[in-house]
Formats: structure tokens, sequence, C-alpha cells
């Protein structure tokens, strides 16, 4: 089987995913189509050669519809024979998006694939895409009478089970930002941030946050219908210790190595194993635990052998359980921040994820990274790379 190697993995900054954010202005195809357009000029590719461009997106709603990936392939000026398509896999749909393209080079089926994503969260709020219908219909509703909740709610659940306290989640976020603010400080970010729109810096990053004012935010998801069915909750879930509503883009170019040899490009990092599971829909956010379990028995690889870890931050608890699960090293996880500073940009973030990994792997000389991603109705993805040296 060939290798899948990866080429370059570039972001747009995080945008305030809010009217007046720094992305707000921008159409998700026009910012989706600047991101591919740098990642082929970074290179020097002929988009030509481009076999197909697979881009992850959620709310494929008003301007994320109609295929979205095509719409900006073709707004970034490639040619019209090359084709792309757009994914859902919930928030990781553009890491779904890298294992379609590594999968196709894998088997041989293609050579040169670029996965990507987009979120647009200011001009397409959470929501939008059901137009008010309900999305689940009668037989998913029969298997779960007592219905489905939330994220949000999920993330309670999720504090309470592990007995996560309200301290321990602010901590782990007020961790998220002081790293992220470090970070971007030391210029870490600049290999994988391109300016968008006039937006140069993550501007979701706050620099000085700490416990105390954490502790200052109101519970976000208080209900009382929620609390008499679930007394277990007690309500530690805040917009402190949760990810931001976000705008951006991102892609990563990906490749078999025989092609990138013959183009004269220097493979940073190569594909090692994959794994997307289903979990609990009801706590919904604990695929990764699995998913970890999962990728890193495909790999033959032990927790230990990896160097850095990328799990998202959609919620405090969630990168706090798998911790706990996995017995991971507190210290290789999400060493430059996460989504609780960085953002989460929903369709985005998987290939966001995959470029900071990259990044932090090349910046410490480590071997093997380890990215995963809850996602919506109880599934999650994992991927492991290495690091390829120059």
């Amino acid at each position: 089987m060939r290798e899948a190697v990866i080429v370059d993995a570039i972001r747009t900054p995080s945008g305030r995913g809010k009217p007046g954010g720094g992305l707000s202005a921008a159409h998700p195809v026009d910012l989706l189509a600047g991101v591919l357009e740098e990642l082929v000029r970074r290179s020097g590719l002929d988009p030509e050669l481009v076999d197909d461009v697979i881009a992850g997106c959620v709310q494929q709603a008003g301007e994320q519809t109609q295929n979205v990936a095509r719409s900006a392939l073709l707004a970034a000026g490639f040619p019209h024979t090359v084709p792309g398509t757009t994914v859902d896999r919930q928030c990781g749909s553009s890491q779904q998006a890298a294992t379609f393209a590594a999968q196709a080079i894998m088997s041989g089926s293609q050579d040169i694939v670029i996965a990507a994503g987009v979120e647009s969260m200011s001009r397409l709020p959470l929501g939008v895409a059901t137009m008010g219908r309900d999305p689940l219909g009668e037989r998913l509703r029969a298997r779960y009478p007592e219905g489905l909740v939330h994220q949000g709610i999920s993330a309670e659940l999720i504090a309470a089970k592990w007995g996560f306290s309200r301290a321990q989640l602010d901590e782990f976020s007020a961790r998220s930002h002081e790293l992220a603010a470090a970070a971007a400080s030391s210029g870490a970010f600049d290999g994988e941030l391109v300016p968008a729109f006039g937006l140069t810096a993550d501007e979701t990053v706050r620099p000085g946050t700490t416990v105390e004012k954490l502790g200052q935010l109101a519970p976000s998801f208080v209900d009382e219908g929620i609390a008499a069915r679930f007394p277990e909750i007690d309500w530690k879930i805040t917009p402190g210790n949760s990810s931001p509503l976000t705008d951006g883009a991102s892609a990563a170019l990906i490749m078999s190595r025989e092609r990138a040899d013959e183009l004269g490009l220097r493979p940073r990092a190569r594909f090692v194993a994959f794994s997307v599971v289903g979990d609990d829909p009801l706590l919904m956010l604990t695929g990764p635990i699995p998913a970890t379990e999962r990728v890193l028995r495909r790999a033959g690889l032990g927790i230990g052998d990896i160097d850095a870890f990328e799990v998202n931050e959609a919620f405090a608890p969630i990168p706090l359980a798998w911790l706990a699960e996995t017995g991971a090293d507190p210290a290789k996880l999400n060493p430059r921040g996460g989504a609780i500073a960085l953002g989460h940009a929903l369709g985005s973030s998987g290939t966001r994820l995959l470029a900071t990994l990259l990044g932090e792997l090349e910046a410490t000389g480590g071997r093997y990274g380890l990215q995963t991603m809850c996602e919506g109705a109880g599934m999650a993805n994992a991927t492991v790379i290495e690091r390829l040296a120059a």
C-alpha cells in the first residue's frame, strides 16, 4: 500500500463567530477559496494536478450549501476540471476529509488530494440548517423515547460522571488560553497561519485569562426539565470552559510519497493509522476515548509512544475525561492551547488541528502525533501521523 504524506497544512486565524468578528464579512466560499489558493501557491503546485478537493462543513445551509468545496475551488481559480465534494462528520468533518484523502491515495485511486474545511458561525448561527424542522424523525425518537440532548447538556453529564469540579474545568480552560497566548507570542503559529480579510492573528485567544475571572461566569445551560431528569448535573459548563463560536477555514495538501518526490516537494509527515467510532449518543462527546484506543491498536503503538496530542476542546470535560481514561501525559495534550482559546470553527477544526499538530512535532522533534475529535450524535475520529525528517 502506498504512503499518504502531508506536504503542507494551513489555516486562517480564528475569527469571533458573531457579527463584527474579524471574518464575519467574509462569505464562506471566499474564506475557503483564499486558503486553497494560498496552499497551492506555497508549494508551487499546479492546481490542475489536484485529483479532488474534499472539504468539511457542518452547517450546510444558505451560503454554505450547494457543495461549498466545489464553489471554493472554482473561486480560487482552480481549473474547472478539478472536482470537489463536501462532507459532514459533524465537528470532525475536515478530519474525516483528510482521512478520505489519505485513503484514496493509499489505495492508488488518486495521487494528490486537498483536504479542507470551512465554517462561518457568524453568518450561519448554530441550528440554522434545520430551518425549524425536526432533524431526527419518528423512528429515531422511538428508539430514544426519553429524548437525546444537545451538546451542552452532554458536557454537563460528562462533568458529572467523571466528577470534575467547576474549578478543574476553569483551570483547564485558563491553561488553554495561557498556552495559546504563549504560542502566538513566540511565533509558533506563524508557519500555519495565513492572513484572511485583514485578520492576521487569532482573535479568540484571551491573554491574561484566570481561574478567578472564569469563575465569575454563570452556567450556560441551566434547565429545570433537564435537572429533573438528570439530578446528578450541578451546572458547571459556562462560556469560559466551552469553545467559542468561531469563523475559519483550513486545508492540507496530501499526496503519495512518490508524487511528492516527482514534484520535488518535501513530505512533512505521513499518515500512520485512522479510526472512526460511534459512541453513546446521549453522552455524545466521549467518542475520543474509544477512537484513541482503536487507532493506537491499528498503529501498533502505545499511549506513551505519542509525542503530542490534539484533543478538540469543544468543552473542558472532554479532554479531561480523555486524559483520565487514556492515562496520557497531560503535558503532551494541546501544548499550544486548544479550541477553548483557539476557537472551534466546526467544519474547519479537523484540518486546523492537523496543522497545529504538525507544527508542534516539527518544533519539538517529536515523532508521532495523535489528533481526535468528538462529534455530534456520539461519534469520533482519531488519526496518528508520523513526522518525517527533512
